[in-house]
């Protein structure tokens, strides 16, 4: 929780008062939740996840499409302790780029440690060389890619375990042409179709 209210309180301090759309991906509240977070009257939070439940507000079928959500429609998308669940995290980093505004802000919060959680599966664990990597594959702009491996303050739970890596990274503010828009989009279907055909295989094995 902390790595994220760090994050509003960095970069989106500025922006308060003035209408931001925020999408929470992976946003079930299960050990708490980041909606209070982004708490302004001027901003609109909306919680994705894959089943009903506390804190959603829109469920898709798989992390790999979200056929509910239009392409730039959010100015923040936020994900914390989800895309180490994800089999095909480079699919869904394109959905987040899809639905990202141009000069949007990412924010994506992941372990690089701690002990095996499958829910249902539990698959990554992220170096900022890694998670960095999954931005720039989105064509995203890398802000930071940074790992806490010492603790910061005390942790009466086994928060400390998970050496969290936290990723800031930003849509370019131009836009692409029309020949890297249509590869893009070939891209992001043909590895949608591909997760979509594979996802939950392993945990049906």
């Amino acid at each position: 929780m902390a790595a994220m209210a760090e994050f509003v309180e960095e970069h989106l301090r500025s922006r308060r008062g003035r209408p931001l759309r925020i999408l929470d991906v992976g946003s079930m509240d299960v050990n708490g939740s980041y909606r209070a977070l982004f708490d302004d009257p001027a901003w609109a939070y909306t919680g994705l996840d894959l089943a009903e439940g506390p804190g959603v507000d829109v469920v898709v079928d798989q992390p790999y499409r979200w056929q509910d959500l239009a392409a730039e429609s959010f100015d923040v998308v936020v994900s914390g302790q989800a895309f180490e669940h994800f089999e095909y995290p480079w699919v869904s980093i394109l959905e987040v780029a899809r639905v990202l505004r141009p000069a949007g802000l990412v924010c994506v919060i992941v372990p690089s440690g701690g002990y095996e959680h499958r829910y249902p599966l539990d698959c990554w664990r992220y170096y900022p060389d890694g998670i960095a990597a999954l931005a720039r594959w989105a064509d995203l702009d890398v802000v930071s890619a940074e790992t806490s491996w010492e603790p910061k303050g005390d942790y009466s739970d086994d928060s400390a375990e998970w050496k969290d890596t936290v990723l800031v990274a930003r849509k370019p503010a131009a836009s692409p042409s029309l020949a890297t828009r249509a590869k893009t989009g070939l891209l992001r279907r043909v590895n949608a179709f591909q997760a979509g055909r594979r996802a939950g295989v392993a945990t049906r094995q």
